[in-house]
């Protein structure tokens, strides 16, 4: 089944996290989409209790376009390293505790390479995923997947980005997500990848 285009008027964006917000508004801003975030309505943050990053995805989108009464579209995303099986995968927020305090989260991965490589991050293969849904207040959904490779650095480097980004050294690149400039992660990112895909099929 084709994904159903985007109807116009005002988009939800089913995220409390004002980095991933600013991140979909820059992404949005040149089709002249009206977006408000899930955080400005107040509206609940629902438990991710599914298993994968579409799971999730879906699951607060549908809930965001349900209780607000607009379309909503919703990232799942995070960090896979490759020596720590796949982890933090969609744990990736959690790492950061109750507080989202990513240093910690980074802390951690550093940790946990540190137990099984001496120098622990430095080299350290990994990729971001970021899956997008768009649903719609009737439950129709449509989602799109994206991924960006690269390896781990430390310490970290940057403070631009969000989450994970100042220790993420994309394939071919000399600067982290955290030391680049917005408009040059945008077009290499995992969610700007997804993006592409969401745009050719529901806005272009």
């Amino acid at each position: 089944m084709p994904a159903r285009r985007f109807p116009g008027g005002r988009l939800l964006v089913a995220s409390h996290n004002e980095g991933k917000v600013r991140e979909i508004r820059e992404l949005l801003a040149p089709f002249g989409v009206e977006t408000i975030s899930a955080g400005e309505l107040r509206l609940p943050e629902p438990e991710e209790t599914g298993s994968t990053f579409l799971a999730n995805a879906e699951l607060k989108a549908r809930a965001a376009a349900l209780a607000s009464g607009l379309p909503a579209l919703a990232d799942d995303s995070g960090l896979a390293v490759d020596e720590l099986g796949g982890d933090p995968g969609i744990y990736s927020a959690r790492w950061a505790g109750p507080r989202k305090d990513f240093r910690i989260a980074m802390e951690k991965v550093q940790a946990a390479l540190m137990a099984r490589r001496a120098g622990g991050a430095p080299g350290a293969r990994a990729h971001f995923v970021s899956v997008l849904s768009l649903c719609h207040p009737d439950g129709h959904c449509d989602s799109f997947e994206g991924f960006v490779h690269g390896s781990l650095v430390w310490p970290p480097r940057g403070g631009r980005g969000f989450g994970y980004d100042p220790m993420f050294l994309p394939d071919g690149r000399d600067l982290t997500f955290g030391e680049m400039a917005p408009e040059e992660k945008h077009a290499i990112s995992h969610r700007a990848e997804a993006f592409r895909q969401l745009v050719r099929a529901c806005f272009a």
